[in-house]
């Protein structure tokens, strides 16, 4: 089937390239730009989205590695990327 007319990538291609960049770096993060520089395209006008990534998520080598999951919740404990409460310059005049 194909999912964006514009650079003519069909549902084959998407999964292709995802198994193709799976098997080469377990690790990566895959993206739709990725895929599109995978397979040496450009997105155009963006009508072909929602389908490209529904198409994306239905493959099973899409999946976010192990090594990268849970790292949301080791963060819990840190919040504002370690800056004071009062970082902004409007909540420093008013406590001053």
């Amino acid at each position: 089937m194909i999912v964006c007319h514009c650079t003519q990538i069909s549902d084959h291609d998407i999964r292709a390239a995802i198994d193709w960049m799976r098997a080469a770096d377990p690790q990566t993060i895959i993206t739709p730009g990725k895929i599109y520089h995978a397979l040496g395209k450009r997105a155009d006008c963006g009508g072909c989205m929602p389908l490209f990534l529904d198409t994306m998520r239905g493959c099973d080598n899409l999946g976010v590695p192990p090594l990268l999951r849970g790292l949301k919740a080791m963060r819990k404990g840190e919040s504002h990327e370690g800056r004071r409460k009062g970082h902004r310059v409007s909540q420093r005049s008013a406590s001053i």
